[in-house]
């Protein structure tokens, strides 16, 4: 039940930001929904893969003496998260960037604006999970030294 609460204030911190956009059309909401579906399903599995790297890390945290399960998910996340969000951002300035050029004209920032959103909003995420991924593999590693170092 606590994991649901903690869960349910991360997905809060998540949204705070977007209260702080001063344009009233663009949101962080409105950039998700806005997004391509390929991109909102990579928007989705940085943000599952980081909330169950922190599940995770509490769970093993909990799991007494037990050391199995967990730390390899944990690992990849560190280095996976970042590259797929670099990955995923390159791509939407990518298809920005061509739709510029075949426009031929000179495109309007409002236009563009949403495309560059959604590029930053997949680097966060992408950072976020890396970073989530680093403090919890620092967290399991420790709690696993100290198991040794005590048998």
């Amino acid at each position: 039940m606590r994991v649901l609460q903690y869960l349910g204030a991360a997905l809060a911190l998540a949204l705070i930001p977007g209260l702080a956009i001063a344009a009233p059309r663009l949101t962080l909401a409105s950039v998700f929904s806005d997004a391509d579906e390929t991109m909102k399903a990579l928007m989705l599995l940085l943000m599952a893969a980081t909330l169950i790297a922190i599940v995770l890390t509490g769970l093993k945290l909990a799991g007494g003496k037990r050391l199995a399960g967990g730390s390899a998910f944990v690992s990849a996340l560190r280095l996976g998260g970042p590259l797929l969000g670099l990955l995923g951002a390159v791509f939407v300035l990518l298809n920005g960037f061509v739709g510029i050029a075949n426009a031929g004209a000179s495109v309007p920032m409002p236009v563009l604006a949403p495309g560059f959103a959604e590029a930053a909003l997949l680097f966060l995420l992408g950072l976020l999970a890396g970073v989530v991924g680093v403090v919890c593999h620092w967290i399991i590693e420790a709690r696993i030294d100290r198991a040794v170092l005590r048998s």
